[in-house]
């Protein structure tokens, strides 16, 4: 189990009450799906991914962005029990979906990345340091089946 301080608990909390789901979940996924091409394989029924416009204008890729900050929302209102919250997530990404668990540590890179262009001055180095450790865990706990 990880252990999470006053003062991380506190940033995580202010941190997603700071930010919209809607744009940085998009903004997210799509920088992912340009930047490491190979993780479009998963999003095959997402339409045109064809080049950069298409998947920024994508509607699939925003609402799927918005689902994943929700996850997220969800594991930063349970820090004590992270793994449980993506235990069926974990299994239908690995079993279902087949998907890499490589590629959940570059999405929680490229969220690191929106939140803090979309916080500017606001991101300091502790709040990027709990962010990424959490980040850090929800990538282990979605892993988890794949151990």
């Amino acid at each position: 189990m990880v252990e999470w301080t006053d003062f991380e608990r506190s940033t995580l909390h202010n941190l997603f009450s700071k930010i919209d789901y809607e744009f940085v979940g998009q903004q997210a996924l799509a920088r992912c799906l340009v930047v490491y091409p190979w993780t479009q394989r998963y999003f095959g029924d997402f339409g045109n991914l064809y080049n950069a416009a298409a998947i920024q204008g994508n509607a699939k890729v925003a609402a799927h962005g918005l689902t994943v900050m929700r996850g997220l929302e969800q594991a930063a209102k349970n820090l004590d029990d992270i793994k449980g919250t993506f235990t069926e997530l974990s299994v239908l990404h690995s079993e279902k979906l087949n998907v890499d668990p490589g590629n959940f540590r570059l999405l929680a890179d490229i969220i690191t990345i929106v939140v803090a262009s979309v916080l500017g001055a606001s991101f300091t180095a502790e709040v990027q340091a709990v962010l990424q450790k959490f980040l850090s865990v929800v990538v282990s706990a979605l892993g988890k089946q794949y151990h």
